[in-house]
């Protein structure tokens, strides 16, 4: 796993096209983060890119808010998928959480897709709300809590800094 830089914005853009390209189909357009400018997201957002055999195989894009981590993107190549590659992106997302001292997760994705919900749902995202849009369709947003941040940064305080 490794931090994206602005170098690799085409990257991004070439891996999340292809793991969002199965729903175009289902849509009848291109899913939003096919439309990204991933200039300007490397540069707002947080990246970090899944490696196997040097070679990106998925990622995960985050966007930190003072009260929790929302996860804006997780692709994962075609080649790669079934493979659990997602779950270990968003347990990451989580330790990415947890280092910022947030105790909670949000995403969001289209009702349509079912296997994401399915996913999100057995990785213990629950709704939130849902949100129609008039072109796009609804938005379903999910969040998950997972234990105390504020408690593990007291922890970490009074132990001098160790957790």
């Amino acid at each position: 796993m490794r931090r994206a830089t602005a170098g690799d914005a085409a990257t991004v853009r070439a891996v999340t096209r292809a793991a969002y390209a199965k729903w175009v189909p289902l849509l009848g357009r291109e899913p939003l983060p096919m439309t990204v400018d991933y200039d300007v997201a490397l540069r707002d957002h947080r990246v970090d890119l899944l490696l196997i055999d040097g070679d990106v195989a998925a990622l995960i894009e985050m966007a930190p808010a003072p009260d929790h981590l929302l996860v804006v993107n997780v692709a994962v190549a075609p080649a790669h998928q079934h493979r659990g590659h997602g779950r270990a992106l968003l347990a990451h997302a989580e330790e990415v959480a947890w280092s910022l001292g947030l105790g909670e997760i949000r995403l969001y994705t289209n009702a349509l897709f079912a296997e994401n919900l399915r996913l999100y749902r057995q990785l213990g995202y629950r709704v939130q709300r849902e949100e129609a849009h008039p072109r796009l369709g609804v938005a379903i947003h999910m969040g998950k809590r997972f234990g105390s941040a504020e408690a593990a940064t007291c922890t970490e305080s009074s132990n001098g800094g160790q957790p």
